[in-house]
């Protein structure tokens, strides 16, 4: 989501009102025997969901597979309910769930990274991602993440470009890049973070080119060394076109050509009064529907899938699929 255009108003409201990281109180009345049932299923399928990728054979192009992502991977800080939140997980977390896309914001300030959604910041940094990301991929070194890193917000008090303070992030973890411009194999890249780039560059090949990235719309990325097709409607009046764009993508991705990569962002919000964002309005009515769709769509190559509020029930339906 391009979230430029609204955050100032978030901004604004952000310096008038003292706000922490949100976080669930303790509960520390006894469980009942049914919920303690409910938390041993989940666990079981989030320890099933930290290895899905593993037993996929080692020809599977990244193109052809079901991935459950999340948009604004690192947006977990508002300074009002709806405005600027869009998961309750952590990165470490989203990966044990199943997530295998991340989609990372970068503010450049002080010759580093910090993660924001717009003007607010995540309380998080790119090397938090990086070290929950390479410590994943540690335990785990049969599974890969596609990692797509954008700049966001204002460049601050910075001595050098984006680009050349993200090599210093790739040099401290250069055994956990791949940096190919082409769209790999699983074989390829495990235990490895393959790049889609969003920012410029001067030193190629360095990722998977998506600096055409269009705005608010479905859109097509051809170059010479790989395919896109995205889905990025994230202004969204009205959740019904905003689903019908969305299982649009699906069954094209289901249907075309293994050597495209599709990206479709079920993520969005709505304008309310005065502008301001709702990301909920439409997370809320489309985050049930996925769930409808991957219960009866059980099979198939659905492409990448960026979704807002993930849980370890949507990812697993969407990782499923490509068993």
């Amino acid at each position: 989501m391009n979230t430029q255009r609204f955050m100032p108003v978030a901004g604004i409201l952000l310096s008038a009102v003292f706000f922490s990281g949100c976080y669930k109180e303790d509960i520390t009345q006894p469980a009942l025997k049914a919920d303690n049932a409910v938390a041993v299923a989940a666990e079981a399928a989030a320890v099933a969901m930290n290895s899905w990728m593993t037993s996929l054979p080692d020809n599977s192009s990244i193109a052809a597979l079901s991935i459950p992502g999340t948009h604004d991977s690192g947006a977990r800080v508002e300074p009002v309910a709806g405005t600027a939140k869009c998961q309750d997980l952590t990165i470490a977390a989203q990966l044990e769930a199943g997530v295998r896309f991340l989609d990372i914001r970068c503010r450049h300030i002080g010759n580093a990274f910090a993660i924001h959604h717009g003007s607010i910041y995540q309380n998080l940094n790119f090397n938090d991602v990086l070290v929950a990301c390479t410590s994943f991929l540690t335990s785990h070194p049969g599974e890969t993440i596609v990692m797509s890193v954008k700049e966001e917000y204002d460049a601050t008090d910075n001595t050098r470009s984006f680009e050349q303070t993200f090599d210093t992030y790739v040099q401290q973890y250069s055994s956990f890049w791949s940096l190919g411009a082409t769209i790999p194999t699983l074989g390829q890249v495990r235990g490895k973070i393959v790049l889609l780039r969003r920012f410029g560059a001067t030193g190629t090949p360095k990722g998977i080119d998506a600096t055409a990235w269009a705005d608010n719309t479905t859109f097509t990325i051809n170059n010479s060394n790989a395919s896109l097709k995205i889905q990025d409607q994230y202004v969204v009046p009205d959740n019904n076109a905003k689903w019908n764009n969305i299982n649009a993508l699906f069954t094209e991705a289901k249907t075309q050509n293994n050597n495209v990569l599709y990206v479709n962002f079920t993520s969005g919000y709505k304008s309310l009064i005065f502008g301001i964002p709702s990301i909920t309005t439409v997370s809320g009515n489309i985050n049930p529907r996925i769930n409808t769709y991957f219960t009866t769509n059980t099979h198939g190559r659905f492409g990448i899938i960026p979704m807002d509020f993930v849980n370890a029930e949507r990812a697993s339906l969407i990782a499923n699929t490509n068993f």
